[in-house]
């Protein structure tokens, strides 16, 4: 079997600190290197929302030395799906591409109670995406 990926996956959204952070941590965790995994922000923040990062903490994930990068062209260009949560039409648009809208709640300024409720909501759409993308890899 090969050991390139099976799909590439950029998660968009507008600060890429929280609900994009989570997604590319489950879908990296989940798939390990059968999927390239990606994510980017129309405005990056500074930092990774911090509650994001504790809430993944204790599912196991580790996503702190992640860092917010800007949304490019290019990094659309390389993913086989492009997912955005609540990012407008900042996300250009390629033909060939597969693009999923994911209405998810805005992490942002909120303590860590309320950001579990939308890391499962994400954990179960990656796995969803997961069996879809590489279906011979879903647990």
């Amino acid at each position: 079997m090969s050991s390139s990926p099976l799909a590439s996956v950029l998660f968009v959204c507008v600060h890429n600190a929280g609900r994009s952070q989570m997604a590319a941590g489950f879908l990296s965790h989940l798939a390990g290197d059968r999927i390239e995994v990606r994510s980017a922000g129309s405005l990056p923040a500074d930092q990774v929302n911090p509650a994001a990062v504790e809430a993944m903490k204790e599912v196991g994930i580790d996503i702190s030395g992640q860092r917010p990068k800007v949304l490019t062209t290019e990094a659309v260009q390389a993913s086989d799906y492009v997912i955005t949560m609540g990012c407008g039409d900042a996300c250009p648009i390629f033909p060939g591409k597969k693009y999923l809208d994911w209405a998810l709640e805005d992490p942002a300024g909120q303590g860590v109670e309320a950001v579990r409720p939308i890391r499962d909501e994400i954990r179960t759409l990656v796995e969803g995406l997961i069996a879809e993308a590489a279906p011979e890899t879903a647990k």
